[in-house]
């Protein structure tokens, strides 16, 4: 696959440019940052702690895909109390209906098939939804939020012993589809957003998700024996009714917070330096740099000083 990192594509430049003209100090920025282990403690490993703290998209997507993996990882203790304590099931049988949710699952994935298909298809013809972040990627999770809320009352009020076990059990169908569709359009949707900084913003997530999918399953079965099957899913299907309001409130003011974010301007400072300097590199391509003054592509004198974030 062609590389698409900004960075990366200007050292190889760099790299071939000296190679050619002979001219050793033509330099990329990405070469001339300073790397230790300094830089990786006060940057590289805060930044993920940072953007939790100070990007309110990074804040509220973690939160979100944390309170929808936790719930994934408490039905490892909810469906043995429902399907073996209700219905009967044995050790062997009580793990079935987990594959409910793995035919949701595999239905999300034709949903954003046919999404992206759409999508590509838009850009084709030039539309102009096709440029915001936030139309390509959340309403994925727009529709995945009220199924996975649905998914987790159906559960509820249907794991009686007066209604047939399959009921509960396709409960397991929007879930998984409602599951799947949060985690794509939100991960997706943060990758677009930070672009170099994606890898921060997805380490951020991935901590809090762990976290959460670690401690919260620890009260699953003193929930479901305080407050019983119904209510017990019914406090979960609340809890992921007002986090399902995330991604439609991205949508809505999803553009400003973007414009105020300290990373996303850095970004677009970034990518406007990079336009300009491939733009005058390709011009000046041909012209050996002084041997006298380091070239630097992708860079100005002004981002040389700007503060690393």
């Amino acid at each position: 696959m062609p590389e698409t990192y900004g960075p990366t594509i200007l050292k190889r430049r760099a790299q071939k440019m000296r190679k050619e003209t002979g001219n050793p100090n033509i330099f990329a920025p990405i070469e001339l940052e300073k790397k230790g282990a300094r830089q990786m403690i006060t940057i590289t490993l805060t930044r993920p702690v940072r953007m939790i703290l100070f990007e309110a998209i990074v804040l509220f997507t973690c939160l979100y895909v944390s309170i929808a993996y936790a719930i994934f990882y408490l039905f490892f203790e909810a469906y043995p109390l429902i399907f073996q304590g209700i219905y009967g099931f044995n050790t062997g049988t009580g793990g079935l209906p987990f594959l409910a949710i793995g035919v949701g699952a595999f239905l999300s994935v034709a949903i954003f098939m046919y999404w992206d298909s759409m999508l590509v298809r838009a850009k084709k013809t030039d539309a102009s939804w096709t440029l915001v972040e936030e139309y390509r990627r959340l309403p994925l999770a727009c529709l995945g939020g009220p199924l996975y809320v649905i998914s987790l009352f159906w559960l509820g009020w249907t794991a009686n012993a007066d209604i047939h076990w399959v009921v509960p059990i396709l409960s397991g169908i929007p879930f998984g589809i409602g599951f799947m569709l949060i985690f794509m359009a939100l991960l997706n949707y943060v990758t677009d957003a930070y672009e170099i900084f994606a890898a921060s913003a997805l380490a951020a997530t991935s901590a809090c998700r762990s976290i959460f999918g670690a401690v919260l399953p620890i009260a699953a079965r003193p929930m479901y024996d305080r407050l019983g099957i119904a209510w017990a899913s019914s406090l979960l299907a609340f809890l992921s009714l007002g986090m399902s309001i995330i991604p439609f409130a991205f949508i809505r003011y999803g553009d400003r917070i973007r414009a105020n974010s300290k990373f996303c301007q850095e970004l677009r400072e970034r990518k406007r330096e990079y336009e300009e300097e491939r733009d005058r590199e390709e011009r000046e391509e041909s012209i050996p740099s002084s041997p006298k003054q380091k070239t630097s592509l992708g860079e100005t004198p002004e981002s040389r000083s700007k503060e690393e974030i």
